[in-house]
């Protein structure tokens, strides 16, 4: 994918996200408009205090308890996950722009996507089995990142 269709497609998404809280009367300020375009353009997982950090100097008035807030509402719309890994306190969010599953460094924490799956069939497989009425799909794999695998094996 170029730079120039990756661009439009974030310009899509964040006027996509904004005219879907203005349809749901949700205030649009301008650090939740900041916080909707870092999570939108974000090629990482961040933390929260990771996006505070990051907008404090645009935003020096805003608050760590405003980024919460706004992730939180974001995530209730369906907009944005909350991923939780294993053995660390940090909750890191994750747009969901795009079907994937998030792929973790056991070692180094690292998140990364994969891109090539269909959640769907996941979803309808597992309606079939359970009978739950599926509203959402969220996959975490783990495993050791390339680096951490160099690593490892300059060690040995």
């Amino acid at each position: 994918m170029d730079i120039h269709s990756h661009n439009h497609q974030a310009l899509d998404a964040y006027e996509n996200v904004l005219e879907h809280l203005r349809d749901k009367h949700i205030r649009i300020t301008e650090t939740r408009k900041a916080i909707v375009a870092y999570m939108v353009k974000s090629t990482e997982h961040p933390s929260a205090e990771k996006i505070y950090h990051d907008l404090l100097p645009k935003f020096p008035g805003m608050s760590l308890a405003t980024v919460y807030n706004n992730l939180k509402v974001l995530v209730e719309e369906g907009f944005v996950a909350e991923l939780k890994i294993s053995n660390d306190s940090t909750t890191y969010y994750d747009f969901m722009g795009h079907q994937h599953v998030n792929i973790v460094c056991e070692s180094c924490g690292k998140i990364v996507d994969f891109m090539d799956v269909d959640l769907l069939d996941i979803a309808k497989e597992a309606h079939q089995q359970t009978q739950f009425e599926i509203t959402k799909v969220q996959l975490l794999a783990y495993g050791i990142c390339p680096e951490c695998q160099a690593k490892q094996v300059k060690i040995l």
